[in-house]
């Protein structure tokens, strides 16, 4: 096994570390298809190679060609490390620097097992292209000074560039491909060659912290779906229907247990099925459509029980703490949501009885062609295969079928949600009857959860670096008690829920995370009561501060985050680049900036920081400044686009604020004149 120390000495070429292969039993992204032609096959392998010098290449090449034409991407399986990747206490790494070593620690947390998941398609939970960049990396970080910054493009580590203390210490990028040629044929292409890499959010930012975040959101989402579409407080004994166990969607079944409702839940994999029954997010699994059925019909539910059931056929039932068997044979689909909405609606016809009341989705929907959603009448490994060949064929009509069976629950008292995964974006695509009768077309029939159910209100994640691995961060609710207002009292009280009932299910893995929705007054009351635990000792250790993209001025995602900007400039992405740069200029101590991320390649910029908090004064400074900027920008762009409640929120954030000042709109009066002065 590796040691810390090892892997902060760059490439260990001499010797080379055996080629033990694909590790088997991990899970793996389906085989790509880039189509590259004998030249591109030779410059993929070419860049490969410049990673080592001119005397091992001989050796390397052919696995390097072997893996490309497996795989359809290099990764360099002989590097793998050894050492059992985790969130290690900040003083065992080598480092010059303490931004260094929560850089380090941060990394090394995204590969945990109990943290990551590699998920459909293009996601790199692995932060890196290849695993040669991982001992780089690692080496840069470990000499790195306060007069240095780490660059990063799309994982290669370009170098230690000469800064100053208050200047990032690392800078990412992710997938910058010039608009015109920021396609899903190109990035397939670019990927293969080593060029550019799909960063996702949070994980492209070094920042993922396993499902304890997606859990809240989903929890969030949830309850609140309840409050607004069924108008309960309660959901015991509501049924809620969807799809997908993955690294984020396997959020759904433990969400389900907290609020006491009944998940159904549709999986192909029997991998993420089995971990989440492991796990203990499943309380039971089945490979019988029948089975669910009679759960749901026969069931007395008592105020404080749930259930989270799982299927791995082919219908999304009721998908939450319980996975159906992980038997499935190969004629059936697999756990595909589609049988599942289509039995539930054969029920409703039949018998006149709706089963279930919430239903979403949360495949990874976003990258169809490449596993991210499978097609239904296909087993797993079939559908694996067809993905690497022809999965252009099969989708649209199970896409088309999906969508035909929730237009039929939702012409009762069902509703539907879509989870931010191009789910309506992709059934579009695929000819699905979602339009929304005189919207616009980042409209659907059914709504986002970001905007419609969310409310905006935005998301911000901490973590800390422990000194001793499995000790959380104490007195979490103290944190934010002081920052508590009227207007957001009610999300206040569903955080201190959250974080109680988190405790109670065993649901911070790897760096001991915590997260919690807030606004900028809460954002940054909450990072100074943190600096200042630190400053007192209540606190052991540093805590890197960060967020999910998904967030007020983070991302420019058209079909979500951004999708209610009403003046046109839904597609433009200022707002996502500049959070970037200002998160930067205001004392961030990493930045990053992506192409895809939640919806798709092409589909999206989004940005993201990490900022440690150590204590000291010039750290409450940073916090105050970086994380004022990092909402007002967002809600500045949408008071201009239109929003009435963004204009009321920037001006009694400009009110608070000394130094703000932002151009407001006027509105247009009369809506008369413009057809008038518009006439031929």
């Amino acid at each position: 096994m590796s040691s810390l120390q090892a892997l902060c000495l760059g490439l260990p070429l001499r010797p080379l570390p055996e080629n033990r292969g694909r590790w088997p039993g991990v899970p793996h992204a389906p085989v790509r298809t880039p189509g590259l032609s004998p030249a591109e096959e030779q410059l993929a392998l070419k860049n490969a190679l410049r990673y080592f010098p001119p005397d091992i290449q001989k050796l390397l090449a052919p696995e390097f060609a072997q893996e490309l034409r497996l795989y359809g991407h290099i990764y360099m399986y002989r590097f793998c490390p050894t050492i059992q990747m985790r969130a290690y206490p900040l003083q065992l790494y080598p480092s010059r620097t303490r931004a260094a070593a929560a850089i380090m620690h941060m990394i090394m947390n995204n590969l945990d097992p109990a943290v990551a998941q590699v998920g459909a398609g293009d996601t790199q939970i692995l932060t890196l292209l290849l695993f040669s960049q991982f001992w780089l990396t690692m080496s840069y970080l470990s000499k790195m000074t306060e007069d240095q910054t780490l660059v990063m493009y799309s994982g290669h580590p370009l170098g230690l560039f000469p800064s100053s203390p208050g200047a990032p210490r690392l800078v990412i990028t992710n997938g910058m491909v010039i608009p015109n040629y920021s396609s899903r044929t190109e990035y397939e292409k670019l990927f293969a060659l080593g060029v550019t890499m799909y960063g996702q959010m949070t994980a492209g930012s070094y920042c993922y912290i396993g499902p304890q975040g997606i859990v809240h959101g989903t929890v969030l989402t949830v309850l609140n779906a309840g409050r607004r579409y069924l108008g309960l407080e309660d959901l015991a004994g509501k049924v809620f229907v969807t799809s997908g166990l993955g690294g984020m969607s396997g959020a759904q079944a433990k969400a389900a247990a907290i609020l006491g409702c009944i998940a159904v839940i549709a999986e192909v994999d029997k991998a993420a099925l089995v971990k989440r029954h492991q796990q203990g997010w499943l309380m039971e699994v089945t490979d019988s459509l029948d089975q669910c059925i009679q759960r749901l019909r026969g069931g007395v539910w008592l105020p404080e029980a749930s259930l989270c059931l799982a299927y791995s056929q082919s219908t999304p039932l009721v998908k939450s703490c319980a996975h159906l068997s992980s038997q499935r044979r190969e004629a059936e689909a697999g756990g595909s949501p589609v049988e599942g909405q289509e039995r539930l609606v054969h029920e409703l016809d039949t018998t006149g009885e709706l089963l279930v009341d919430l239903g979403s989705d949360q495949t990874s929907c976003h990258n169809p062609f490449s596993g991210g959603y499978y097609p239904v009448q296909l087993g797993f490994t079939e559908a694996q295969r067809l993905m690497a060949s022809n999965p252009a064929k099969p989708l649209p009509c199970s896409l088309r079928r999906h969508v035909s069976a929730i237009n039929r629950l939702a012409q009762e008292n069902f509703f539907f949600w879509d989870y931010g995964n191009a789910f309506l974006l992709e059934a579009q695509r695929a000819g699905a009857d979602v339009e929304k009768k005189g919207a616009s077309k980042t409209e659907f029939r059914y709504p986002s959860y970001v905007q419609h159910i969310m409310g905006g209100l935005g998301c911000g994640v901490w973590v800390q670096p422990t000194t001793l691995k499995g000790r959380p961060l104490p007195m979490t609710p103290h944190f934010f008690s002081a920052a508590t207002t009227e207007s957001v009292k009610l999300q206040y009280m569903d955080n201190v829920r959250w974080i109680r009932e988190a405790a109670k299910h065993h649901l911070v893995v790897g760096s001991q995370a915590r997260i919690l929705y807030s606004d900028q007054k809460g954002r940054v009351a909450i990072a100074v009561a943190i600096n200042q635990a630190i400053a007192s000792g209540k606190v052991k250790a540093p805590v890197v501060l960060s967020r999910d993209h998904h967030d007020v001025s983070g991302t420019d995602s058209p079909f979500r985050e951004t999708s209610n900007i009403y003046d046109g400039s839904a597609f433009c992405a200022d707002m996502a680049v500049q959070n970037f740069v200002g998160d930067a200029c205001r004392g961030a101590t990493w930045v990053a900036l992506h192409n895809g991320g939640g919806v798709g390649w092409g589909e999206v910029i989004n940005g993201g920081f990490g900022l440690v908090l150590d204590g000291t004064p010039e750290a409450e400074q940073k916090a105050r400044a970086m994380l004022s900027w990092d909402v007002s920008n967002g809600v500045a762009r949408r008071c201009w686009s239109g929003n009435p409640k963004a204009y009321e929120i920037i001006c009694q954030t400009m009110r608070d604020s000394d130094g703000l000042e932002v151009t407001l709109p006027h509105p247009v009066a009369e809506e008369g004149i413009l057809q008038q002065a518009l006439r031929p």
